[in-house]
């Protein structure tokens, strides 16, 4: 009788945290990314800046502060650039797109002439302008949200950086699993994320110099700011770099530098979208043997959750999911592993390797 009641208030307690920490995360989901970004950035930090405060003995406090500006200036100078070169850009296009309905139906009159196919026309030209004007707003929701999400970004990480050692010890005394798996744990989510939270944007810059270098061939007038624009949208999941290089090889088609045109295409196609895929192997592989397929699989279903801070914790969900099932097994499972098991395991995590 008394095991019966120890196991029904077990399952109510466990039952009650499980619905609090429902409606916890079901209202707060908005600002996930934020106390998500603040988790990346104290991963990336913790050892520097615990070797700042115990070894050099700085102040906690400041040398805190002085973390959030470095991230300050590293997150938000990108963002602000960006905003500054592409904005002027759309204003322009918006009260003038008669160049761009000039330029495409010159582009389609073209193809049209070869294969006998409208494609589009300069009416679907502008009423794609229309509805990207209508947008407009849900931007600016966004953006807010951005900045919401950065401000408690920046101060979640400043109380996990102050008390960063005690944080530690309760979270690790916290999770319930064996000792081993722990660590396991720990070891899997610090390799993860700094492998994409340093990977990912390190595959940016190569994209954007590897674009700018192609344009500046071809010919494209402001080739370090399509290049940089170019590393942005590489962080897009599928449609990446197309979404500034095709524009443009449509662009000298259409003004009638066609050899140039072509020229960009085949570059692009060629190489532009190839040094995503062999970064990915080689640079992300040596941060943290992260298989490609998790990467993009994670990034698509992290957008959608976190927003821009999938690039990061969206291939660690799928990450987790994997290492979970092992934990499962080992927390769990039964039968005793042999030693040609444990020799099996070894002998295949060498065969990755290689």
């Amino acid at each position: 009788m008394n095991v019966f009641n120890n196991h029904l208030r077990q399952v109510i307690l466990l039952g009650l945290i499980i619905l609090i920490g429902f409606l916890i995360v079901n209202h707060f989901f908005i600002f996930l990314p934020g106390v998500l970004g603040a988790v990346t950035l104290y991963i990336l930090s913790k050892k520097s800046y615990f070797y700042l405060v115990e070894k050099k003995k700085w102040k906690k406090s400041w040398t805190a502060l002085l973390y959030i500006l470095a991230y300050t200036i590293i997150i938000c100078l990108p963002v602000y650039l960006a905003v500054v070169m592409l904005l002027p850009r759309m204003i322009a296009l918006f009260n003038n797109p008669v160049p761009l309905v000039v330029a495409v139906k010159s582009f389609t009159q073209k193809i049209q002439e070869t294969t006998g196919i409208e494609f589009f026309n300069g009416d679907n030209v502008q009423l794609a302008m229309k509805n990207l004007a209508g947008r407009v707003p849900m931007l600016l929701t966004s953006t807010a949200n951005f900045i919401t999400n950065l401000i408690l970004m920046f101060l979640v990480l400043y109380y996990m950086l102050f008390h960063g050692r005690r944080l530690e010890e309760f979270i690790y005394h916290f999770i319930p699993l064996k000792i081993k798996n722990r660590k396991m744990l720990s070891e899997e989510t610090d390799t993860m994320i700094r492998a994409n939270a340093i990977g990912i944007p390190l595959l940016a810059i190569i994209q954007g110099f590897v674009g700018a270098l192609g344009y500046f061939i071809f010919g494209i007038k402001e080739f370090g700011v399509w290049g940089f624009l170019t590393g942005v949208a590489s962080l897009i999941p599928i449609v990446g770099t197309g979404i500034i290089w095709v524009p443009l090889t449509i662009y000298l088609l259409a003004v009638g530098h066609t050899w140039q045109g072509i020229g960009l295409g085949i570059y692009s196609l060629a190489i532009l979208t190839n040094v995503d895929y062999v970064a990915r192997i080689t640079l992300l592989r040596k941060i943290g043997d992260v298989h490609p397929l998790i990467t993009i699989f994670g990034v698509i279903v992290g957008l959608s959750l976190f927003g821009f801070l999938g690039l990061v914790f969206g291939p660690l969900l799928i990450s987790y999911f994997i290492l979970l099932i092992k934990i499962y097994r080992n927390e769990f499972n039964s039968v005793p592993m042999t030693p040609m098991h444990y020799e099996e395991e070894a002998k295949h995590k060498i065969e990755r390797l290689e």
